[in-house]
């Protein structure tokens, strides 16, 4: 069988974005703080490997168009369910008595972990969805021009609604509103920062990504624009 070089380009891509994904999941139930002056700003670590996944979506839309994106999503979110039955059946096993990892501190790891997967996937459909409407949206009426527009304004949108669905889902009834409001507010703001300074990073994949297609790159961002009711075949390359 011979993989084509978009079949390559989504495959990486798709496994660029689960495995960020599901880190984000997993270390999302641990906070730090930033001192910025004398304040001290409490985030979780999930903001982190996050933001990847909505460069890769904005990547995969310009050249795979809604029904691809939609298509990972839809498998990230196996995936997020999958990790999450996995962990209650690791913690559901006992350690043994020379396992450098007892079974207490495994819970009070992994048991967070999974309140925040719980919440992490309604914000997480929420997110995507909204994600790839406004850069669809964006895209179609600037003609396919303006890329940092359409790959911060997306961001922007989705990623407000994911910052504070996933910790007030994940953490309502724990922490009281104020906190939970700051350290919403505290993950959008820094999810923001990234998006808006990794752009030449953005413009830079759009660039490797072309290189590496060809004159496939231009038929598929095409196809991905109009995307109409016939399905996106691949380009051989």
């Amino acid at each position: 069988m011979q993989f084509h070089r978009p079949f390559k380009l989504f495959f990486v891509l798709g496994s660029i974005f689960i495995t960020f994904l599901l880190m984000a999941e997993v270390t999302g139930s641990k906070w730090f703080q930033v001192l910025i002056g004398n304040k001290a700003l409490t985030m979780t670590l999930g903001v982190i490997p996050f933001p990847i996944t909505f460069i890769v979506t904005d990547l995969l839309n310009e050249y795979y168009g809604r029904r691809g994106v939609r298509y990972l999503t839809l498998v990230g979110m196996v995936m997020i369910v999958l990790a999450f039955f996995l962990l209650q059946l690791d913690m559901a096993i006992p350690a043994a008595g020379n396992s450098p990892v007892d079974d207490h501190s495994f819970q009070v790891v992994f048991f967070n972990t999974g309140q925040v997967i719980t919440g992490s996937i309604v914000a997480y459909l929420i997110g995507q969805l909204v994600d790839i409407q406004v850069f669809h949206l964006i895209r179609k009426k600037t003609k396919n021009k303006l890329l940092w527009l359409r790959a911060t304004g997306s961001t922007i949108f989705s990623q407000l609604l994911d910052s504070y669905v996933v910790i007030f889902v994940a953490y309502w009834g724990t922490y009281d509103f104020q906190t939970l409001n700051s350290i919403s507010y505290t993950n959008f703001g820094y999810k923001i920062f990234i998006a808006i300074g990794i752009t030449p990073v953005i413009y830079l994949a759009h660039y490797l990504i072309e290189r590496y297609l060809g004159e496939d790159a231009h038929k598929m961002a095409e196809a991905a624009l109009k995307e109409g009711k016939e399905e996106i075949q691949p380009y051989p390359g």
